[in-house]
């Protein structure tokens, strides 16, 4: 991923209702790619957390 450009998951295709991300000044940012004025700004630390937390299942319990 080239830094300062948005990218979103190749598994969205053409649909527009995705999450987007980028680096930007040493910060990993998020968008929603149909809003895209709303940006989620956080450390790589901290989305690597968030990560490993999705993917061991810990917040499954909001999903249902």
């Amino acid at each position: 991923m080239s830094r300062s450009q948005w990218q979103k998951s190749s598994f969205s295709a053409a649909n527009n209702e995705c999450v987007e991300v980028r680096i930007a000044n040493g910060a990993v940012e998020l968008r929603e790619s149909d809003e895209g004025d709303t940006v989620l700004r956080t450390t790589p630390a901290a989305l690597s957390a968030l990560l490993h937390g999705v993917k061991a299942g810990e917040f499954d319990h909001h999903s249902a």
